[in-house]
C-alpha cells in the first residue's frame, strides 16, 4: 500500500468524522447540546458546544495538514520529483534543418515530331 493510498484512506475518515461532528451541531442552538438537559444541567451544556466547537476545528486543521502531506507523498509516488515540463518543451521546439544539396535537374531532349 503507497503512502498516498494510506493518506487517501485518513483523508477519508477526518473527513466523515467531520461530517458527523457538523450534523450533531444546530446553528440555532439546539443539536446535541440542546438534548443532554437543556438549561436545567449546570455547564453541561456549555461544554459539549465547547467540545462539538473545539473538535470541528481540530478535525478541520487535521484534513487541511492530511491534504497537504498528501500532495507531497503524490510526486514521491510517481517514482520521481522531477518535473516532465521540462522534456516535453525540448521535445516541442523543432530542431534546425539542414538542407538538402541542390542537384541540377538532369537535360530534357526536346521532343522530335
Amino acid at each position: 500500500m503507497s503512502t498516498f493510498s494510506i493518506f487517501l484512506v485518513l483523508i477519508t475518515i477526518v473527513c466523515f468524522l467531520l461530517v458527523v461532528v457538523i450534523m450533531v451541531q444546530n446553528p440555532k442552538g439546539g443539536g446535541l447540546s440542546s438534548s443532554l438537559g437543556g438549561s436545567t444541567q449546570i455547564g453541561g451544556v456549555q461544554k459539549t458546544t465547547d467540545f462539538l466547537d473545539k473538535s470541528t476545528w481540530t478535525l478541520g486543521g487535521i484534513l487541511i495538514a492530511l491534504i497537504l502531506l498528501s500532495s507531497l507523498s503524490f510526486g514521491d509516488s510517481l517514482g520521481t520529483t522531477d518535473s516532465k515540463i521540462i522534456d516535453k518543451t525540448e521535445a516541442a521546439t523543432p530542431k534546425a534543418a539542414t538542407p538538402a544539396p541542390i542537384t541540377p535537374a538532369p537535360a530534357s531532349e526536346p521532343a522530335k515530331k
